[in-house]
């Protein structure tokens, strides 16, 4: 009885051992050879180009490292509610010290802000890189040289409402017919105009592909009708360097110029019809390897 009692509470105890194990196990977290977490949700704000394209290009990089990254799209208010909730990890497209503004003040003592890639976000009056003048103070004397047109996008945008109120008035560019549509019409008359080699003056914001797709340059706005640039930022939840502090230290070194994001942009959104990036990412870091690779050292 000894015997069988004492075989009893060993079997007893090698079972409990191997349940407390298999407990243990199940609460660690999977990590990628650097020690960061596997696991990451980047959260995108719809509709925004250059947090679609800065998010499939980290994506693409972090994949191949090991990490798993989701993707998940969002508007403005649930973004940085989530995000000061811990629902997501980052996101790589707020814009300060304007846009984003009031959504900093209501949750930035709950995020982290990992710095600004992009510096020289704003909103522009662009022509033809050709065109006989340089800046918007020279544009009411040479109207006609465009056609007497300035074309614009759609009547609701905020740069719409920006050219009619500041720039229009500030520049004396009242007798210039101002076109608003669309931004596909925006786009196609600047498309027709460079193929037929005239000149062109329309309304456009960095960061855009179209930079990166046309013989395109701003005018001078010596006035500042258009409002100063502004910075794109990367911001993470709380704690974020914690979990990852090999991608905290790359995400707050990265940086990005215009002409590297137009070409990205250009790559993903020019006449391209999907929602799977993966090819075109992969097949423009391909052609843009060096500066991908020292994102990551």
């Amino acid at each position: 009885m000894k015997k069988k009692f004492l075989g009893t509470l060993a079997i007893a105890a090698t079972l409990a051992l191997g349940l407390s194990s298999c407990g243990s196990g199940s609460d660690e977290v999977a990590t990628v050879d650097n020690g960061d977490k596997q696991d990451l949700k980047i959260v995108v704000f719809n509709g925004w180009d250059e947090g679609v394209a800065a998010s499939q290009l980290w994506k693409s990089i972090l994949t191949e490292k090991g990490y798993n990254v989701t993707l998940e799209n969002a508007d403005a208010a649930p973004v940085y509610s989530g995000l000061s909730a811990g629902d997501y990890d980052v996101v790589l497209d707020t814009w300060l010290p304007v846009t984003h503004k009031t959504y900093i003040e209501e949750y930035g003592e709950k995020m982290e802000d990992l710095g600004a890639w992009y510096d020289d976000a704003k909103l522009t009056i662009a022509v033809n890189e050709d065109a006989p003048i340089d800046s918007l103070e020279d544009l009411a004397a040479n109207a006609d040289k465009f056609g007497n047109k300035i074309i614009g996008i759609e009547p609701g945008a905020g740069l719409t409402e920006a050219t009619s109120n500041e720039v229009i008035p500030g520049y004396g560019l009242e007798k210039m017919d101002y076109i608003t549509s669309s931004t596909p019409a925006m786009l196609s008359e600047l498309k027709t105009a460079t193929t037929k080699g005239e000149n062109i003056v329309l309304t456009l914001w960095r960061p855009h592909w179209a930079y990166d797709a046309f013989p395109v340059k701003d005018l001078k706005d010596p006035k500042g009708t258009l409002g100063a640039a502004e910075g794109i930022h990367s911001f993470s939840r709380l704690d974020f360097d914690k979990d990852y502090p090999k991608l905290d230290g790359w995400l707050k070194d990265f940086k990005m110029d215009s002409d590297t994001l137009s070409s990205l942009e250009n790559a993903m959104f020019n006449g391209v019809d999907t929602d799977d990036y993966t090819a075109i990412v992969e097949k423009w870091i391909g052609e843009n390897q060096d500066y991908v690779d020292s994102l990551t050292k």
